[in-house]
């Protein structure tokens, strides 16, 4: 055994579920603020992009987080391990994609280039599939018993 497996955090499957589903809570959580802020502060009358929002939404939970959350619980469950390396809830192209939306959006808000009414929206809709996808893998850690049925081979 090398230094770095004795000293390695472990997780079982249904601690990063969890750990899936509390990350994502916060990024949504952070997204959604910045949209909703965004959107009150610089409109006097959000109805139509409050409607915009939501197909930003649809579109980003129904192509993207609720693909990656089915992906990613699927990889978990099917594991062959008992226990895991505690940041192995996402795998590289996952942490990739994380790092590339955190550094765009920062990016993109720092850069003032978009009018705060259109960031807003997209932050709000963004935000809204992000916590989503969270409930959807905390939903995993809740239900893991009837989940890891599905799994068994």
């Amino acid at each position: 055994m090398t230094m770095l497996e004795k000293y390695k955090i472990r997780a079982s499957k249904r601690v990063l579920l969890f750990l899936a589903g509390t990350l994502w809570s916060f990024a949504g959580e952070r997204v959604l603020t910045l949209g909703y802020k965004d959107l009150i502060l610089n409109n006097n009358s959000p109805w139509g992009y409050l409607l915009i929002s939501v197909i930003i939404f649809y579109i980003f939970f129904r192509f993207v987080f609720c693909k990656m959350v089915e992906k990613h619980t699927t990889r978990i469950m099917s594991s062959s391990l008992s226990d895991h390396c505690i940041f192995s809830f996402f795998d590289l192209k996952g942490y990739i994609i994380m790092i590339f939306m955190i550094t765009g959006g920062i990016t993109l808000r720092n850069a003032q280039i978009i009018n705060p009414i259109y960031l807003g929206t997209f932050y709000l809709g963004l935000g809204s599939a992000l916590l989503s996808a969270a409930i959807m893998f905390l939903t995993s850690f809740f239900n893991f018993e009837k989940i890891k049925l599905k799994y068994i081979k």
